[in-house]
C-alpha cells in the first residue's frame, strides 16, 4: 500500500468549511485523511504500492505479463496510468491498461486479471487501485470534502499450480447506469470539456447524492455477498473476514448488523484514510495481512460499490 505523508484532520476542515469534528465522525466515522503532495500524481502512489507488492513476492518486474490500474483520477486522460507504472517498474513486456469503475474498480481489475490468467493468455498480473481524490474534491462543499482521501494498494496474481484450492473462488460484477448521476464528476470529458464556464461551475469535482448512495450500497453489498455464498453452499458465519469498500462507517455497521457478523470480521480503517475509492480494499488487505490477522487458508470476501453505479464481489481462499 502507499499513502501520502500529509494528514488533514477534521479539525483542519473546521477551518475551511462550516463543519465540525463531531459532525463528521457521527455521520461518517472519518477522523483524518491523507492528501498527496502537489508535485506528485496518481502514478506515484501506484508505483510505490506496486514496488512493495513485487518485493514482498520476490518477483522481478521484468517477468510481469499484465498491469491493470483502477482509477478515476489518472495522471492524464491518455496514456493510461498503467502504462506509466509499466515504465516506472521497467516491466517492459507487460501489457497495461486502466479501468474506470469507481470504488468498485479493484474488484473489476481482479476479475479482468483472473480471466486473463485462467484463460492461459497470461501467467501473472499486477492489479492496482490508485486514487488522488483530493484533486477532484470541492473543498468548499462540506457534504463531500469530508469524505475523500488519497492512497493506493496493489496485489500480484499468479496462476496456482499447487492444486490446493487457494486463490480466487468466484467473482460477481454488476452495474446500473441509470444511477450514473448519483455519483459523478460532470466536467472534464467530451460532454463538458474544460472551459472557464465549467471551472466556474465546479463541474470538475465530485457530485454525490449521499442518501441514494447509502441505500444503493446497503442493498448491493448484501445481495452480492449472499449470491457469492449461495453459489458455493456457504453461510456468512463461515467467512473469516469481510473486506468492504471503506466509504462510510454507518454503511459498514448497517451491513454488519444485517449480516449478523462480529465486528472483528469486518476490518475498518476509514477513520484514518477516509474514502480512497478503488484503493480502499487493497489497502485494508495489506494492513490485515501485515498485522497477522489475515492468515493462510482464511475464507474471505471482498465487496465494493461505487460510481456507475457499479458493484463487485470476490470470494477468495487466502
Amino acid at each position: 500500500m502507499a499513502i501520502p505523508q500529509k494528514v488533514v484532520t477534521n479539525s483542519d476542515l473546521e477551518k475551511m468549511v462550516d463543519t465540525s469534528d463531531s459532525w463528521i465522525i457521527s455521520r461518517t466515522g472519518i477522523r483524518e485523511r491523507r492528501i498527496l503532495e502537489k508535485e506528485l500524481a496518481c502514478s506515484a502512489l501506484a508505483l510505490e504500492a506496486s514496488a512493495q507488492a513485487l518485493e514482498k513476492a520476490h518477483f522481478d518486474p521484468a517477468g510481469l505479463d499484465l498491469i491493470v490500474v483502477s482509477t478515476v483520477t489518472p495522471d492524464y486522460p491518455t496514456p493510461s496510468t498503467a502504462c506509466l507504472v509499466q515504465a516506472g517498474l521497467k516491466a517492459n513486456k507487460a501489457a497495461a491498461f486502466d479501468i474506470s469503475a469507481g470504488c468498485s474498480g479493484f474488484i473489476y481489475g481482479l476479475a479482468a486479471a483472473e480471466s486473463f490468467i485462467s484463460s492461459g493468455l497470461y501467467r501473472n498480473a499486477l492489479v492496482i487501485g490508485s486514487e488522488v481524490l483530493s484533486r477532484v474534491t470541492d473543498w468548499q462543499d462540506r457534504s463531500t470534502c469530508v469524505l475523500f482521501g488519497d492512497g493506493a494498494g496493489a496485489v500480484l496474481l499468479e496462476a496456482n499450480t499447487e492444486k490446493d484450492n487457494r486463490g480466487i473462488i468466484d467473482i460477481i460484477l454488476g452495474s446500473d447506469g441509470r444511477g450514473a448521476e448519483e455519483l459523478y464528476i460532470p466536467g472534464g470529458g467530451s460532454k463538458n470539456p474544460a472551459s472557464e464556464e465549467s471551472i466556474a461551475a465546479k463541474l470538475h469535482s465530485i457530485k454525490m447524492n449521499g442518501n441514494e448512495i447509502f441505500k444503493f450500497a446497503v442493498r448491493v453489498v448484501e445481495d452480492t455477498l449472499y449470491e457469492l455464498l449461495e453459489r458455493h453452499a456457504l453461510k456468512s458465519d463461515l467467512l473469516d473476514h469481510l473486506f468492504l469498500h471503506q466509504a462510510n462507517e454507518r454503511i459498514i455497521r448497517h451491513i454488519q448488523k444485517r449480516l449478523g457478523l462480529p465486528t472483528e470480521k469486518i476490518p475498518l480503517n476509514l477513520d484514518r484514510y477516509g474514502n480512497t475509492s478503488s484503493a480502499s480494499i487493497p489497502i485494508t488487505l495489506h494492513e490485515e495481512l501485515t498485522s497477522g490477522r489475515l492468515r493462510e487458508n482464511d475464507l474471505i470476501a471482498l465487496v465494493g460499490f461505487g460510481s456507475g453505479l457499479t458493484w463487485g464481489g470476490a470470494l477468495i481462499r487466502w
